[in-house]
């Protein structure tokens, strides 16, 4: 269990106190490691915006390479998932 100090005591937390503080920290980690998964594709995706350029051709294989980048953050709940992520390999 984890402790808390009340009126200059630690004390043990309940058990319901321990869930909020875990799911709490859960979520605050989950939110940081989504936020930089997410600022690493983006960057992926803005070394190739040019290709999407009306006067470029982009080929078939950085089309797929554009939208898997873009669907990389898709169904992940959780930091094991965000932590297994790989990433495509340009094309």
């Amino acid at each position: 269990m984890t402790t808390k100090v009340v009126n200059n005591q630690v004390v043990e937390m309940t058990e319901a106190e321990n869930n909020a503080f875990e799911n709490y920290r859960t979520s605050k980690h989950f939110n940081i490691k989504i936020k930089n998964l997410r600022q690493e594709r983006n960057s992926l995706l803005k070394e190739t915006d040019f290709y999407a350029n009306s006067d470029v051709t982009m080929s078939e294989a950085m089309r797929t390479y554009r939208q898997d980048l873009r669907d990389i953050t898709n169904g992940l709940t959780t930091v094991e998932q965000i932590e297994a992520v790989v990433f495509p390999i340009k094309p």
